[in-house]
C-alpha cells in the first residue's frame, strides 16, 4: 500500500503557515471558511504547497509540538459556524458565544472558554437524537481509529479531568491494572467518553473536507510529525513502556539537542526518549500507526528532527541545561524498512537541520527521502551557492522556528556586515529591484530559483512583517505561537510578484 503520494518531480512553491494564524472573524483560525479564503489566496498567487504545523490539542504553553495527544485533533480549530450547517448548534448560540470581530493574537484560554460549551451543547444535541447521516460516519469513524487511538484519548480526557488536569503519572489509576480501565472508564463516565469521541469526530469531518478541497484546486497539504510525544499526553499514558520511564512513570532521560544556532546552552526539550528496543520488537507497529494517521490528512509530511532517529541527544532528567547530554543511537535504518514497506517512501520529508552528520545524510539518501535548506542558515556563508542547491530537497526562506525575513535581516543594528553583506549583496539583493527596501521579495526570489523541487516562506515573509511577527522563539517558553494573519494584509500583499515570481522560476 502506498500513502497518497505526490510527485516531488513537478517545481512547486508553497507557504508555512500554522492553522491557527489562519486570518477570519473568530479567535483563531478555524478548519472551514477561513481555510477554504486562504486557499483561494494561494491560487490567485500561483501557490500550491500549504505546510502547516502538528495539529493536535495542545496544553500548557500551547505549542504544537507538545501536544497532549499525537493522533487527534485540536478542537479550538473546529469551525463552530459548520458545526451551526450540521444543525448541532443555532445561528444565535454560536453568535452569542463568540467573539464577534477577528483578534491579531490567538488568546488560547478565552477561545477554549468561547468554544468548549458551544462543542459541548452540539455533542449533546447529537446524542440526544442524531441525524441518521451523522451517525452513520461517527460510526465509520469510530470503527476506524477507536482500537489504534481514539479510545484511549477519550479515556485520558475524561480521567485528565477527572483528576483536575494534574499530569497522568499522578492519577491514583496509573499503574493499577490499566489494561481494562480504558473499557471501565467508558462504563463510568459514557456522556464524557463520547464526548471526547463526538469532538475528534467533529475535527476530522472538518479536516477531511479540507483536504477534499486542496484536492480539487491541486494544492499539496504537507503536515509535521514531532518526533517525540509530551509525557503528559495520551500516547504516553496508554503506552508508557515505548518511553524509558522509571517505577513512578517519571523519565530517566529526556530529549533536547546541544549547543546551536538557536541556543548556546542547547535546548532542553523534556520530552520523554523512546525505548527503540521496544518498538522494534513489534515491528514499529506504534510509528506505522501514527504515520498512517498523518498520512490521511496530508500528501506531504514533515518527519521533525529526523537526526534523532540516527541518534539522539539524551540528557539525564534532573539537568538543568542540554549540555551534559549524550549521543545514542535511533533505530535507523530498521524504522524505515518497515515504514517504507507500507507507506512507500514518496510521501516523507527529512528535517534534516542542525549539525547533521555523514550518518544523518547516508540514512536520508538510502530512503531518497528530500532534506530542508533554510536559506537564513545559508546566504551569509563564504562557500554560500544558490545553485549548489540541489532538486532532492525543500527550500526555505526561514521556518517557523526562524525569525521573519525582515526581522532577520534588521537584527539588532544590522543582521548582516562587511564581507557578510557583500556576499548577500551578489547573491541576493543585486537580483531583485528595490531588494534593499524588500529584502523578503528577495530572499523569495532566490528561494524560487534554486534547484530545490519545492521552495517554500512562512506567510509572513509573503506579507513583508518584521520580527513582530515572530512565530515562535526556541528556548523561549512564554509568547509564542500566537501571531495571526489578518485578511487586509493578505489584501496588501504584492501579489503580482509573488505570482510572477512563481511563474517565472517553473513553479506556478
Amino acid at each position: 500500500m502506498t500513502a497518497g503520494a505526490v510527485d516531488l518531480g513537478r517545481r512547486r512553491a508553497g507557504v508555512c503557515l500554522h492553522l491557527t494564524s489562519l486570518p477570519g472573524p473568530r479567535g483563531i483560525g478555524e478548519l472551514g471558511a477561513a481555510a477554504r479564503r486562504f486557499m483561494d489566496w494561494l491560487q490567485a498567487v500561483g501557490l500550491s504547497v500549504w505546510q502547516f504545523l502538528p495539529t493536535g490539542p495542545t496544553g500548557f504553553g500551547n505549542s504544537p509540538y507538545q501536544p497532549l495527544s499525537v493522533f487527534a485533533g485540536n478542537p479550538l480549530l473546529i469551525d463552530i459556524d459548520e458545526i451551526v450547517e450540521w444543525e448541532l448548534l443555532r445561528p444565535g448560540e454560536a453568535g452569542r458565544a463568540l467573539d464577534p470581530a477577528p483578534a491579531a493574537e490567538v488568546d488560547f484560554e478565552r477561545v477554549a472558554s468561547q468554544k468548549g460549551p458551544l462543542l459541548a451543547l452540539a455533542v449533546d444535541r447529537f446524542l440526544a437524537g442524531p441525524d441518521s447521516g451523522l451517525a452513520l460516519e461517527f460510526d465509520a469513524f469510530c470503527a476506524v481509529n477507536a482500537a489504534t487511538w481514539l479510545d484511549d484519548f477519550a479515556a485520558y480526557v475524561v480521567l485528565r479531568a477527572q483528576n483536575r488536569g494534574a499530569p497522568w503519572s499522578h492519577w491514583p489509576e496509573t499503574g493499577h491494572g490499566r489494561s481494562d480501565l480504558v473499557a471501565r472508564t467508558r462504563r463510568a463516565h459514557e456522556h464524557e467518553f463520547e464526548r471526547a469521541r463526538l469532538v475528534q469526530f467533529f475535527f476530522e469531518r472538518q479536516w477531511q473536507a479540507l483536504r477534499a478541497e486542496a484536492r480539487r484546486r491541486g494544492i499539496v497539504l504537507f503536515g509535521d510529525v514531532p518526533i517525540y510525544m509530551a509525557l503528559d499526553c495520551a500516547e504516553a499514558w496508554a503506552h508508557p513502556e515505548l518511553l524509558y520511564l522509571d517505577e513512578t512513570f517519571a523519565p530517566i532521560e529526556v530529549a533536547g539537542v546541544p549547543p546551536d544556532y538557536f541556543s548556546a546552552d542547547g535546548q532542553l526539550w523534556g520530552n520523554p526518549v523512546y525505548r527503540w528496543d521496544t518498538h522494534a520488537a513489534d515491528g514499529f507497529g506504534w510509528w506505522i500507526a501514527r504515520l498512517g494517521r498523518a498520512l490521511a490528512g496530508a500528501d506531504l509530511v514533515r518527519l521533525d528532527h529526523f537526526r534523532g532517529f540516527d541518534e539522539f541527544w539524551s540528557v539525564p532528567r534532573d539537568a538543568a541545561t542540554a549540555r551534559g547530554g549524550r549521543w545514542s543511537p535511533g533505530p535507523r535504518g530498521a524504522l524505515f524498512d518497515a515504514v517504507t514497506a507500507i507507506f512507500g517512501n514518496t510521501a516523507f520529508v527529512a528535517e534534516d537541520l542542525g549539525m547533521i552528520t555523514e550518518s544523518v545524510v547516508a540514512l536520508r539518501q538510502a530512503y531518497a527521502l528530500p532534506g530542508m535548506q533554510v536559506l537564513q542558515f545559508l546566504v551569509d556563508q563564504p562557500d554560500f551557492d544558490a545553485g549548489a542547491i540541489t532538486e532532492d530537497c525543500i527550500c526555505y526562506t526561514g521556518t517557523h522556528d526562524n525569525d521573519t525575513t525582515r526581522g532577520w535581516f534588521d537584527g539588532s543594528g544590522g543582521r548582516l556586515t562587511g564581507e557578510e553583506l557583500g556576499r548577500f549583496r551578489a547573491t541576493v539583493l543585486d537580483n531583485v529591484e528595490g531588494a534593499e527596501e524588500s529584502i523578503d521579495k528577495a530572499m523569495i526570489f532566490l528561494c524560487f530559483n534554486t534547484n530545490a523541487r519545492i521552495a517554500i516562506a512562512p506567510l509572513q515573509d509573503y506579507l513583508g512583517l518584521d520580527g513582530r511577527a515572530r512565530l515562535n522563539t526556541p528556548g523561549e517558553p512564554e509568547g509564542n505561537w500566537r501571531w495571526r494573519a489578518d485578511e487586509a494584509g493578505l489584501d496588501r500583499a504584492d501579489l503580482g510578484f509573488i505570482a510572477d515570481s512563481a511563474a517565472a522560476s517553473g513553479r506556478s
